[in-house]
């Protein structure tokens, strides 16, 4: 049966075998669990399998998918017809999971900020492989002081480490999406910044990269009645601009907010 991509679902088959195999090679899922994130038609799910993993949970919101999935794997795979944005991932197995995802690209940074940020302890995977637009994963690996560096880059490099593999051609997907993709590989740091809270980060920087172009001055007065003693305690100068200040310098922004306001 020919199955059709559905736009408002931003569904882009991937199809290419090549790029399907340099994908399942990353990480070893012989008797993982694994999780895949809108598996579509099934193509990676196939090569999953043959690697052995103990248990595959697909999850799709596609109705139609689901039923087509259930035909083609059978009992291979546990198939969830749900939401990605309103499930529980952490009811969905007992042992840590290893996450493949062609994400919808008008979500795909969404769903990302709510698993790692949501957490403000255990994470509930060992490893993401997750396929975003080629745009949006330079701006998760982009470093400070360029012009890509902002608060996604902050944000996730935050409690993860995080490579771009490579990128993936339009010709690679049926149909072709109009921009290039990337494979991004994140796992978890095992030392990271404490901070009380991580909606307080998620705030500060917010309030700096709403005004990007304009000195740290601005956000630090917003932020901070006593902002030129706060400077001196952390060393800023404060004619930065928010894209020259490194992650450890929010977190430690932050650290003085939540004193604050402790």
């Amino acid at each position: 049966m020919l199955i059709k991509a559905k736009k408002s679902l931003g569904q882009n088959f991937l199809i290419d075998k090549n790029i399907i195999k340099k994908i399942i090679s990353i990480s070893n899922v012989f008797d993982k669990d694994v999780l895949e994130i809108g598996p579509g038609t099934g193509n990676l799910t196939e090569y999953i399998l043959k690697n052995k993993p103990n248990k595959i949970f697909l999850i799709e919101k596609d109705k139609s998918l689901c039923d087509q999935l259930k035909l083609k794997f059978q009992n291979k795979v546990e198939i969830r017809n749900e939401d990605i944005l309103k499930i529980d991932e952490k009811n969905i197995s007992n042992k840590k999971l290893i996450v493949f995802g062609n994400l919808p690209y008008n979500i795909s940074t969404e769903i990302i900020c709510n698993w790692i940020l949501k957490l403000e302890k255990n994470f509930w995977f060992s490893e993401l492989i997750l396929m975003f637009q080629k745009e949006v994963a330079d701006r998760i690996i982009s470093k400070i002081n360029t012009s890509n560096y902002g608060r996604l880059s902050i944000l996730l490099n935050w409690k993860m480490n995080i490579n771009k593999l490579f990128d993936i051609s339009p010709n690679s997907f049926i149909p072709k999406p109009k921009v290039d993709s990337s494979l991004v590989h994140f796992t978890p740091k095992i030392n990271y910044f404490q901070i009380n809270k991580s909606k307080n980060l998620e705030m500060v920087t917010r309030i700096f990269f709403n005004q990007r172009r304009k000195i740290i001055k601005n956000p630090l007065k917003q932020l901070f009645n006593n902002y030129q003693e706060i400077s001196d305690r952390l060393e800023l100068n404060l004619n930065l601009r928010p894209q020259n200040l490194s992650l450890e310098t929010y977190c430690n922004i932050v650290k003085e907010y939540e004193k604050l306001n402790s």
